[in-house]
């Protein structure tokens, strides 16, 4: 990255490249704002009121709560999580830069066009976070869980104040396993929310995180497990007239003794639909001896376990999206075009998902990625 900044200003001069960052910057910034702006001229319409809401618990009843407050003359928001629960003694507690990460994310999702991710979106926003909170504590708070489950559980709020879209797993369902001489970490994706024109993906890490998991045959050969199952968990999105997502289903059989540990949320409260839609399934986590003893493990323990013995993974859904008179456990898929069904001899045009080419600098990235 340094290299690459020392070409551009070796090429254009430190005036111009630092002039195009403040541009950057500015277009971000009226790109949010003109968004808060028709926010506000329609929220009314659909909630009420002009002040935003939203809120959701934690499995350990930590409540966060959000009002938005937008002036639609300005184009500007206060966030005001006054009201949020005071600092946890676990581990859940997440530093301000955490909800800051979450909120710039959410706008940036939220904006109708292309805006590189940068400091500008914030530019229009005043954000009030009660000190003491779980969302700004002290400093020798335990902050490790915040970052991968409480992170997921700001945006779900976020969402869920301007109505955009219903909750998804919030959980990054952190699983470690390991001995003295090694350990092995990894997360497991889950059900995304639907929204108002799309259905939730299923099977795939949200919103603030982007990690892969180990394939099941490096897996196998390196550490002392066999990966049982691996697969979507059926049913667990939750209906509605678009769907949310379903979860996984991940078994592991461990052939040594070995310590367990796992760091996950959404085992109490259910992934919330919206505008009508239900609730996606919360996970489980199972441990299934060998001595034929089946245990509900919790959301966040740590566990002996022996040869043999067996851990079940079931991630959680996401939730639905407005209402629907009936649900079906899996919705038929529309039958194809018998023009989307030509193959190439026939000279007719392929479907858009197959014609559809690849381009662009995040494509080229994910490629080189996968081929490494």
């Amino acid at each position: 990255g340094i290299g690459l900044i020392s070409e551009l200003i070796d090429e254009y001069g430190l005036d111009v490249v630092q002039a195009y960052m403040a541009h950057i910057q500015h277009n971000a910034e009226l790109a949010v704002q003109e968004m808060l702006k028709e926010i506000a001229h329609k929220s009314p319409q659909w909630s009420g009121t002009s002040t935003l809401y939203g809120d959701d618990y934690m499995d350990d009843g930590s409540h966060i709560v959000l009002s938005i407050h937008i002036d639609e003359q300005k184009g500007k928001a206060v966030f005001d999580f006054t009201g949020t629960s005071y600092e946890m003694f676990g581990n859940l507690n997440a530093p301000r830069a955490i909800t800051l990460s979450a909120l710039i994310y959410c706008l940036r999702s939220m904006v109708g066009h292309d805006v590189p991710l940068n400091q500008g979106c914030l530019n229009p926003v005043t954000l009030i976070i009660p000190k003491g909170s779980i969302l700004d504590p002290s400093e020798n708070a335990a902050v490790v869980g915040g970052n991968v489950l409480t992170s997921q559980r700001i945006v779900d709020v976020i969402f869920k104040a301007f109505g955009v879209c219903a909750a998804s797993q919030g959980c990054m369902n952190n699983i470690t396993f390991g001995d003295e001489n090694f350990g092995h970490y990894e997360t497991v994706a889950g059900g995304a929310g639907a929204g108002p024109t799309w259905d939730g993906r299923s099977g795939i890490h949200s919103h603030m995180t982007n990690t892969r998991i180990t394939d099941p045959e490096i897996l196998e050969r390196r550490y002392p497990v066999i990966l049982k199952q691996f697969h979507l968990s059926p049913d667990t999105g939750g209906c509605g007239e678009h769907r949310g997502g379903d979860g996984i289903l991940r078994e592991y059989l461990f052939r040594k003794p070995l310590t367990l540990s796992i760091l996950t949320e959404r085992r109490v409260f259910k992934p919330y639909g919206l505008n009508g839609g239900d609730s996606g399934k919360s996970g489980l986590n199972l441990m299934l001896f060998e001595d034929g003893r089946v245990v509900n493990l919790g959301a966040k323990t740590s566990v002996k376990c022996l040869a043999g013995d067996v851990f079940l993974l079931q991630t959680p859904g996401g939730g639905g999206y407005g209402k629907q008179v009936s649900c079906t456990a899996q919705p038929q898929r529309k039958k194809a075009k018998k023009e989307d069904q030509a193959d190439l001899s026939s000279g007719n045009k392929l479907p858009p998902s197959v014609s559809l080419v690849g381009r662009g600098s995040v494509f080229d990235y994910s490629r080189t990625q996968e081929s490494a």
